[in-house]
């Protein structure tokens, strides 16, 4: 079938491939290539062209059957039932990576927008390089470009690359990046206000500590204003404050306080203090970065500082049906538990 030739799957889209087939459909139909009453291929058929599983040809076409741009006919198959179709919406959304914490905001921004949005989702895997090699000459293919820029090395090009895209089309997640100028939005972390606020909500559990201690792998994409707000609340509140670049190496003491950034450091520390038969949330102090429903459990729970992740989401998509031009703080939340 000639549909068949319009259908495209990208390898290196995060988007899931029964939405990569559901927008290849809604393009065919918006340019023409499919009409009303036509017939679709058969399920059978898609999975075998592309080499996918029934159940995601399936996907597709319910979701597409949902939105009111398909209809069915019971042992006949699948149809075009809308001629006609033009999403008002095409978003490139881009991520340094695909995390628990990302698939949170992923799927607010998701479920805000709604069905009839299309979205080409990539990720680049904090790869400077291949975040400029997808963002390149793609200006004039969205109406928005959804953003989140975190890089292991090379990032100090990364306002150069997001200044050639189009202000208006531009909303940045998660951080804001110094030397993009013009008119655009953001949903952004205060990362310095954030870690120093929520210090100074926990002050009086930290007074039974005397040295905190921040866990920064040394090659990391943490942005600089999080050692920045730590180091401004260790020289007011006179709490001694280090920074610890390799947990492994660190040997764990009584009155000390860590808070940890990476999930794998926050493992390897409780089994450092575990081995050195310290007691959490008496002998030594842990807060751990971004809430996980696993943190409220083990140990008794582990405090945490975490930005509202759905909230993220939810207010990108809000921009993006607005069209408002705002940059706006998350909410930053302090959990206090018997770990500290």
């Amino acid at each position: 079938m000639s549909i068949l030739k319009h259908i495209e799957l990208d390898v290196l889209s995060a988007t899931p491939k029964y939405q990569q087939l559901a927008q290849s459909i809604i393009n065919a139909i918006a340019d023409g290539t499919l009409r009303k009453d036509e017939v679709l291929p058969s399920i059978n058929e898609l999975s075998y062209e592309f080499e996918i599983s029934r159940d995601t040809a399936e996907k597709a076409y319910k979701h597409l059957k949902r939105m009111g741009v398909l209809g069915s006919v019971p042992g006949k198959g699948y149809f075009v039932k809308a001629g006609e179709f033009q999403s008002s919406l095409k978003i490139f959304l881009l991520f340094n990576k695909l995390s628990t914490h990302k698939k949170i905001i992923y799927d607010a921004f998701v479920k805000t927008l709604g069905p009839t949005a299309l979205i080409d989702f990539y990720i680049y895997n904090n790869d400077f390089n291949l975040f400029k090699k997808l963002t390149s000459g793609i200006e004039k293919q969205y109406t928005h470009f959804v953003i989140i820029t975190h890089f292991l090395e090379g990032g100090e090009g990364a306002s150069e690359v997001i200044n050639a895209l189009p202000k208006e089309k531009l909303i940045l997640l998660d951080k804001l990046v110094p030397g993009v100028t013009g008119d655009f939005s953001a949903v952004y972390e205060n990362f310095e206000e954030d870690i120093y606020q929520s210090l100074e909500k926990a002050l009086e559990r930290l007074k039974h500590y005397e040295t905190l201690k921040l866990i920064l792998p040394e090659y990391s994409y943490f942005p600089v204003e999080i050692t920045k707000g730590f180091k401004r609340f260790c020289q007011q509140y006179a709490f001694n404050g280090e920074i610890v670049h390799h947990i492994r190496k660190e040997e764990v003491a009584s009155k000390e306080v860590y808070i940890c950034l990476m999930e794998d450091d926050l493992v390897t520390l409780v089994d450092k203090i575990m081995a050195a038969r310290l007691e959490i949330g008496r002998d030594v102090g842990v807060i751990s970065y971004n809430e996980t429903p696993l943190k409220r459990l083990i140990l008794q729970g582990i405090t945490t500082f975490s930005t509202d992740f759905a909230a993220m989401g939810e207010e990108a998509a809000k921009l993006v049906l607005s069209g408002e031009k705002q940059q706006v703080p998350v909410p930053f939340h302090l959990r206090l538990r018997p770990s500290l």
